[in-house]
């Protein structure tokens, strides 16, 4: 079974939405407009800045290629997870209520979360590391080099940490396995506050709604959370539509492009 999700603009996956006011009422706009406690958090890109756009329009380049067999598109992201346990027993919920549980719980250290995702067929994983080191990196180019065996080059889609390197492939394998792995991937970056760009974010948003909601305290349980959620995943072979295009950017982020002067 196919599914899919459809991203038309740069921020709407992300932001935690807007609030719509009625414009002729003095009363609602005093009470719904004045409430200074209340935000928004979006990825706000910067204004004329020139390493924004050509990063940014490089994805999008990369996002418009058709379907290749050959140079499969994959997005690649890591995600810190937090580790926390109840101290109470939470109330298992009877016909037409919801789980009850206390506000107070144990801070059980963290975790983290590497994954990635074919947007164009929904070829996806997601796996649990301790740490997201350059070394930690360099297995996961490993791992997902092993899923595309026969790929002429991956074209790999990542934000620009520091620890995206091909040199962390040298940190962690012999010079001749590193340049091997180099040779297999086709590199493209993200720019800074730009990470709506990687749709592995997509993913992130979907396993924390559908999976994450409730407490988990130790990586085991953590890891036997991710594998059932992805297997789930897997089997709806859910694609993601990207919908904005170099032409939207230039239109709607048109503040963040450079201005000419003669």
């Amino acid at each position: 079974m196919l599914d899919a999700v459809d991203v038309g603009g740069p921020l709407g996956a992300i932001g935690c939405g807007r609030q719509h006011f009625p414009r002729n009422s003095a009363k609602n706009a005093e009470k719904n407009c004045l409430k200074p406690h209340l935000k928004s958090q979006w990825c706000i890109p910067p204004e004329q800045n020139a390493a924004f756009v050509c990063a940014m329009e490089d994805v999008l380049d990369v996002y418009e290629r058709p379907l290749d067999v050959a140079r499969p598109v994959v997005c690649l992201d890591e995600k810190p997870c937090q580790l926390i346990r109840d101290v109470l027993q939470p109330i298992q919920p009877k016909a037409g209520q919801v789980k009850r549980e206390d506000s107070e719980y144990e801070r059980c250290g963290t975790a983290n979360l590497f994954g990635w995702v074919e947007p164009l067929t929904g070829r996806r994983d997601v796996w649990v590391t301790d740490r997201r080191t350059s070394v930690d990196y360099a297995h996961s180019l490993e791992r997902l080099a092993a899923a595309y065996p026969h790929a002429e080059k991956i074209v790999l889609v990542q934000d620009n940490l520091s620890t995206h390197s091909k040199s962390a492939l040298y940190q962690a394998f012999s010079p001749e396995k590193a340049r091997t792995l180099a040779q297999r991937f086709e590199f493209h970056f993200t720019p800074k506050h730009g990470s709506w760009l990687n749709m592995q974010e997509l993913e992130w948003s979907a396993l924390a709604r559908q999976a994450l909601k409730a407490r988990v305290g130790d990586k085991a349980a953590l890891v036997k959370v991710v594998e059932y959620w992805l297997t789930q995943r897997r089997e709806r072979a859910v694609c993601i539509r990207w919908h904005f295009t170099t032409s939207d950017a230039r239109r709607k982020l048109s503040r963040a492009y450079p201005t000419l002067t003669d």
